[in-house]
């Protein structure tokens, strides 16, 4: 493909592929895009293959284009399940290092806090504090940030 098509965020490379063509002035078949439009999963690319496979209006050339870039995303979502299931296992350090390192960074800027108003002659360099506090801001942006927007998403699909 032209060095013009980029994959964006949150979409599949089949579908970037499928809107580029279309960009392009290619006819693709309506229930191509109805499918490609609400994929959400494995098996929603393999029904995707089917219909590229068989569509008579792609050329070659783009069937192949397109299952290629099918073939990434199923590559893609084949290891985020093996992350999450990985993520989700019997294993108590992978299911506690997020709250753990919250618990170790807080502790440390309490302890920080304490000693730098209890002892006079200690001082922290700032380019340290200035890291602490990026990577605190960080750490509970994302923590509770993503536990929110979980929850959300979570009460929103009922």
């Amino acid at each position: 493909m032209p060095g013009d098509y980029k994959k964006k965020n949150g979409t599949t490379r089949v579908g970037d592929a499928i809107r580029w063509l279309v960009n392009q002035g290619k006819n693709v078949a309506p229930e191509i895009l109805d499918i490609a439009g609400s994929i959400t999963g494995i098996e929603g690319l393999n029904i995707l293959s089917d219909k590229i496979k068989s569509d008579g209006k792609l050329s070659d050339k783009d069937k192949e284009m397109l299952l290629a870039e099918l073939q990434f995303d199923m590559i893609e979502m084949q290891e985020l399940t093996k992350r999450w299931i990985s993520d989700n296992s019997a294993s108590w350090w992978t299911r506690n290092i997020r709250p753990m390192t919250l618990a170790f960074l807080t502790a440390n800027l309490f302890i920080y806090i304490i000693l730098d108003s209890s002892l006079t002659d200690f001082s922290i360099n700032e380019k340290w504090i200035d890291l602490l506090s990026s990577v605190l801001l960080l750490v509970y942006g994302g923590y509770f940030g993503a536990r929110s927007a979980e929850k959300i998403v979570k009460s929103l699909k009922k």
